[in-house]
C-alpha cells in the first residue's frame, strides 16, 4: 500500500510541474501588447492664407503631424464633403452661416467636444456667437477662427459726429457719403435704427415688414449719398481726395487709409459692426480627430494666431494674440475693434431659404426709384 502511495505521489508532483512548465512557456510566448499606431496626417481643408508655412513646420516639429493643406472656398468644401458624406478630410474652415443648413440636411460634420477645445485661450464673445449660429439640435459644430467686419471709415476731422451707420443718411452731408446697395447694408441699417434683423429671420413676414420700413428710409435718403459703390479700391480713392468723408467699409480698407492719413480711421458703429467668422468644423469622416484638436489648439495659441494676423491683417478668436501683434497693427485693432466692440458686434448667421431673394426686391425698388 505504501509503495502504491509512494507511485501516486511522485505521478501527482510530475504532472503538477508539468502544467507549470506549459504556463510558464504560455506566459512567455505571449506577443505583448501593440499600441495604436498615431496618425500622424492631418488633411486640412481651408481658406489661402489661414496655415501659413512657418506654423505647419512649427506644429509638426512639436506633434510629428504633417499638415496637407487643401485650398478651397465655402461652396467647394459643401460640394467636397457632400460627395464623400463628410470624408476625404479630417478638419475643414467654412463659414459659421454655412454650417447649420448644410448640417441638418446633409449630415456632413460631426459634433464639436468642447472639452477638447482649448476655450481659455478664445475670446469668449465669438465662442458663444458660433456655438449658438452652429447649433444643430442640441449640438454645435464650429469653434471660431478667423473673423472680419464691416463698419465705418470716416475723415474723423472732416465729419466729427459720424458714429453709426444711420449717420450716413444725415442731410448735412449730402454727397459726401457712400455706401454699398447689398443685403449688409440693409442689416445695417437695420441695426442702427433699432431693429433686430437677425432675430427677424426666423419671421419672413415681420422680415419683410422690416425690409419694407427700411426700403423708404433708403428712399428718402438717397439725395444724400453720393453713390452706391461697387468698388473697393475707387472708395479708398474717394476718400483720400476728400469728395467721400464717410462710408460703410471694411476695417482693411479703414487701416489702409489711416497709415496714409491719421485723418481717416475705421470705426465701430455704436450699433455693432457687422462680422462673418470662418471657424474650424470636423467633417463626419475625419480619420485624424486627435490631430484636428492639436491643430485648432496650436493654431489659437497666442502667439501662432499672431502670425496670421500680422501677415493677413484679419483678426482671430484667440484673445491674447493682440501681446504679439506687430506695433501698428496691434494699435489698429485697439482703436478700431477692442474687446468691447467685439461684443457688440453683430455675426452674421445662416441665412433662410427666401430670404435674399425678398432683400433682393427691396434694393431693386431703392436702385429704381426717383
Amino acid at each position: 500500500m505504501k509503495k502504491v502511495l509512494s507511485i501516486l505521489l511522485v505521478i501527482l508532483v510530475l504532472v503538477s510541474f508539468s502544467l507549470t512548465m506549459v504556463g510558464c512557456k504560455k506566459k512567455e510566448e505571449a506577443p505583448e501588447e501593440v499600441a495604436e499606431p498615431v496618425n500622424t496626417t492631418l488633411r486640412l481643408l481651408t481658406w489661402g492664407g489661414y496655415a501659413p508655412e512657418g506654423l505647419i513646420a512649427k506644429f509638426k516639429e512639436e506633434t510629428g503631424i504633417t499638415v496637407e493643406v487643401i485650398k478651397s472656398n465655402n461652396e467647394e468644401m459643401i460640394s467636397k464633403l457632400r460627395a464623400t458624406r463628410g470624408g476625404g478630410f479630417d478638419l475643414a474652415q467654412p463659414s459659421q452661416d454655412r454650417i447649420s443648413a448644410v448640417q441638418a440636411e446633409f449630415e456632413i460634420y460631426q459634433p464639436i467636444d468642447w472639452a477638447q477645445v482649448n476655450t481659455d485661450q478664445l475670446d469668449p464673445s465669438l465662442v458663444a456667437a458660433v456655438k449658438k449660429n452652429t447649433m444643430v439640435d442640441g449640438k454645435t459644430y464650429g469653434v471660431p477662427h478667423v473673423y472680419g467686419t464691416s463698419g465705418l471709415v470716416v475723415n474723423t476731422k472732416l465729419a466729427p459726429d459720424i458714429k453709426d451707420y444711420k449717420d450716413l443718411l444725415d442731410p448735412k452731408y449730402t454727397g459726401k457719403v457712400s455706401y454699398r446697395m447689398k443685403r449688409p447694408t440693409l442689416i445695417a441699417m437695420g441695426y442702427s435704427l433699432g431693429y433686430d434683423p437677425f432675430e427677424l429671420y426666423s419671421d419672413l413676414d415681420g422680415y419683410q415688414k422690416f425690409l419694407d420700413e427700411i426700403g423708404e428710409v433708403l428712399i428718402a435718403a438717397k439725395p444724400v449719398v453720393r453713390n452706391y459703390y461697387d468698388n473697393g479700391d475707387q472708395l479708398l480713392e474717394s476718400m483720400r481726395s476728400g469728395e467721400l468723408v464717410a462710408a460703410m467699409a471694411w476695417e482693411q480698407g479703414g487701416w489702409k487709409l489711416h497709415a496714409e492719413n491719421p485723418d481717416i480711421d475705421y470705426l465701430a458703429p455704436t450699433s455693432g459692426p457687422l462680422a462673418w467668422v470662418d471657424t474650424f468644423a470636423l467633417p463626419a469622416k475625419s480619420e485624424n480627430v486627435a490631430g484636428a484638436y492639436a491643430w485648432m489648439n496650436f493654431i489659437m495659441r497666442a502667439e501662432n494666431a499672431a502670425v496670421f494676423t500680422n501677415a493677413e491683417t484679419y483678426g482671430t478668436a484667440s484673445k491674447d494674440a493682440s501681446k504679439y501683434l506687430d506695433a501698428a497693427i496691434a494699435d489698429n485693432f485697439k482703436r478700431g475693434l477692442p474687446p468691447e466692440a467685439l461684443a457688440n458686434t453683430n455675426w452674421y448667421p445662416t441665412v433662410p431659404a427666401g430670404l435674399e431673394e425678398m432683400e433682393g426686391k427691396t434694393m431693386d425698388l431703392i436702385r429704381a426709384s426717383n
